[in-house]
């Protein structure tokens, strides 16, 4: 059972209302409408499906990742992935996935270290030149060298942590409001349970745009990253 607020990011939690089953199937779900418009004749439902797609697809069309094998599905998926769980998460006792540094760290390290491996194989005397900026002074150049490359080391930890940090951080504030909300009932008068009604509603409707935009962001800095892969 739920011993503090913190309690809701322990995955071990079982509680009589869990909805383990109930995430993993709406996500299966929406997957499989995601990629229905290949046999479906286009509908209302299948557009709004496939908008996040296009999104991110108009994204990588304008960066090199349309360049990589492979990179615009991977991204599109990766972009559906992320709402459906970040969503998910906002849902009373189911568990925030994406809330958790090694769920964010596996998506985020694999995508880093695939561009950088790719690069390294495809051109390593670009990559290797990449690491000094143009015009840098002679007497600076170790120092810009070890400087770049711990500013790319860090990428997949700083992505991740966005992400995880953001989710944490709305999950918290939204369980604390529901906690004097539920004390209202019983000890505050109605006026001020109101107020937290009207609170608990609208952050609820603030974190599910937060939901959408560090969706977008992870997927977007993904596909920054890949600019600086060589170019073919």
């Amino acid at each position: 059972m739920l011993v503090d607020i913190f309690s809701s990011f322990d995955d071990h939690n079982s509680v009589f209302l869990s909805a383990y089953v109930f995430v993993w199937t709406i996500s299966l779900v929406l997957l499989l409408s995601f990629n229905s418009g290949y046999w479906l004749s286009s509908s209302r439902f299948s557009q709004t499906i496939l908008t996040p797609k296009s999104v991110i697809f108009s994204q990588i069309s304008r960066s090199l990742g349309k360049s990589l094998g492979g990179f615009t599905s991977l991204l599109s998926g990766l972009f559906i992935f992320l709402i459906i769980f970040n969503l998910a998460g906002l849902i009373p006792y189911v568990f925030s996935a994406t809330s958790h540094l090694a769920v964010t760290l596996s998506l985020g390290f694999p995508l880093w270290l695939s561009l950088i491996v790719s690069g390294v194989v495809y051109n390593p005397t670009s990559v290797a030149a990449s690491l000094l900026p143009a015009g840098a002074p002679a007497a600076l150049n170790p120092f810009l060298v070890i400087v770049e490359t711990v500013s790319i080391c860090v990428r997949p930890i700083t992505l991740s942590v966005r992400l995880a940090a953001n989710m944490s951080a709305g999950h918290i504030v939204l369980g604390l409001i529901g906690v004097y909300l539920s004390a209202s009932v019983f000890v505050f008068p109605v006026t001020a349970m109101g107020v937290l009604i009207v609170v608990q509603v609208l952050y609820f409707m603030f974190e599910i745009g937060v939901s959408l935009i560090q969706a977008y962001i992870f997927s977007l800095l993904v596909t920054l990253y890949s600019d600086e892969h060589p170019k073919y």
